[in-house]
């Protein structure tokens, strides 16, 4: 198998094929994993959701993280890891066109409300949050097969 570095228009590009990632966070020492459903407008991730532990803990540390990938099979498969800051998108006039605009973006995709929407398992209604994770950097790769390897997939 061989391995390659992504550009960024390639990492880019993944995002915007993708919907859904596992987002990390801290809080003092302890990391958290969570999956989430997310838009990409090519310069902000932007997600809805309702309070609970992710919220109050980039609250308390907006720094964070989200890893995507893609598995065709064993040889070939590519992951991203973008690096970013957490901004919680309230009902306050200051992010009225913020919150448009993620409301526009998450639209794009199907059953873009739902994590914010279905309610848990005391059914109680929470009322839904919107953020964006503003992108610091972002690293990729991707894998691909060697030429003993492409060759033994080719005899299949």
């Amino acid at each position: 198998m061989l391995i390659h570095e992504m550009t960024e228009t390639e990492c880019r590009a993944a995002l915007e094929r993708s919907s859904f990632g596992r987002l990390a966070c801290v809080r003092g020492d302890q990391p958290y994993v969570v999956p989430i459903y997310f838009s990409f407008d090519g310069k902000h991730l932007y997600g809805v959701t309702t309070l609970g532990q992710k919220i109050d803990w980039m609250r308390s540390n907006p720094l964070v993280c989200l890893e995507i990938d893609e598995m065709t099979s064993h040889f070939r498969w590519m992951s991203v890891v973008v690096f970013g800051r957490y901004e919680e998108l309230s009902d306050a006039p200051e992010h009225e066109n913020a919150r448009a605009h993620a409301l526009d973006v998450l639209q794009e995709r199907d059953m873009w409300w739902q994590p914010a929407s279905v309610a848990t398992e005391r059914r109680e209604q929470r009322p839904p949050l919107f953020y964006r994770i503003h992108i610091d950097r972002m690293t990729g790769h991707r894998a691909t097969p060697d030429a003993i390897e492409a060759a033994m997939l080719g005899a299949a």
